[in-house]
């Protein structure tokens, strides 16, 4: 019966073997960089530096075990020296809804960006676990978890997301038991303190309902149906600008300023994001057809939407959420 070391060490089998653990690495690559297309750098990085050291692969822990330490490697090398990703509830009040107050955009590496669901949960298994897994990539969380210094966000996801011994913790991060308790005391006392709005909240899951009524009626651009799907105090932004919004009424204003009201006419099609429903939206193309302008991410809470997130870099982020490129007229 062949080894993890065998699979590694021959051929054709070691591509097989590490490609097993694409989807869960991505996952671990994601809450740790905050961006879906780092994350696929990373485990590109994590199984070409497997592939070339895979005679030194010795067996005396799991393969999976050391594909992670390599990716956590590769992670925090990539994390040296960098500002964190946020999103635009961290970087200062909520705006009044008026498109001159959208300010200049900011750099792509400014944001937590988005990843489909189908790149990193798993396609099976137990409910329970798919649950966890959904909650631990969700924007809010992984944008807390930008607040950790890099071993720290690491021993969290490795002992709470991923439940990770902390022995098993202490040997990949070459440290000791009582180092990783410490660690991760640290990382809960820096998370708790992160503001109201910027904390994950608990999201509803059967939302087909809500979901079909605000399709109808952004298509439409219903603005006074909208307004009723979404919290009294409901929260919307728009990567790449800073600026956000707060309260059911502004973003019904928001979405009737002379630049916004340019969705009128939009098309929306489904997609999942980060344990979310998602939208691709598409608006009005003058050449003909539509053209896409953003992704739309939903936190829906006590049946009502609670957080909003339109991604607006559509060009960089439909093709990996499967999304066309055009709609036709």
């Amino acid at each position: 019966m062949a080894t993890s070391r065998d699979a590694v060490a021959s051929g054709g089998s070691q591509a097989e073997g590490l490609e097993d653990y694409r989807r869960e690495l991505t996952g671990y690559c994601y809450r740790m960089l905050g961006s879906g297309f780092e994350a696929d750098d990373a485990v590109q990085e994590t199984m070409l530096r497997a592939w070339r050291s895979a005679d030194q692969f010795e067996g005396r822990s799991s393969l999976r075990s050391w594909l992670y330490r390599i990716a956590t490697n590769v992670c925090l090398d990539m994390l040296r020296g960098r500002k964190r990703r946020a999103l635009p509830m961290e970087l200062g009040a909520p705006s009044p809804p008026k498109e001159s107050n959208l300010g200049p955009m900011l750099p792509e590496h400014s944001w937590v960006s988005p990843i489909a669901d189908a790149r990193v949960l798993p396609s099976g298994g137990d409910p329970a676990e798919i649950a966890v897994a959904r909650e631990s990539i969700r924007l809010a969380f992984v944008t807390a978890l930008q607040h950790l210094p890099a071993r720290q966000r690491a021993t969290l996801i490795l002992c709470e997301v991923l439940r990770w011994p902390a022995a098993e913790v202490a040997e990949l991060l070459e440290t000791s038991v009582a180092a990783v308790n410490s660690a991760l005391q640290r990382a809960r006392t820096t998370l708790s303190a992160v503001r109201a709005e910027q904390r994950p909240q608990d999201v509803d899951g059967e939302y087909t309902d809500l979901l079909n009524r605000y399709v109808d009626a952004f298509q439409r651009y219903d603005i006074a149906e909208l307004v009723t799907l979404v919290h009294e105090d409901a929260v919307m932004s728009m990567p790449p600008y800073a600026m956000w919004i707060q309260g059911a009424e502004n973003i019904g204003r928001w979405m009737t300023e002379p630049g916004p009201s340019g969705c009128r006419g939009s098309r929306l099609l489904p997609a999942a994001a980060n344990g979310c429903p998602a939208l691709g939206q598409y608006r009005i193309d003058p050449a003909g057809g539509y053209a896409p302008w953003a992704l739309q991410v939903h936190e829906i809470s006590g049946g009502l939407i609670s957080r909003s997130v339109f991604f607006l870099d559509a060009a960089a982020l439909f093709p990996a959420f499967g999304l066309p490129s055009h709609l036709p007229g």
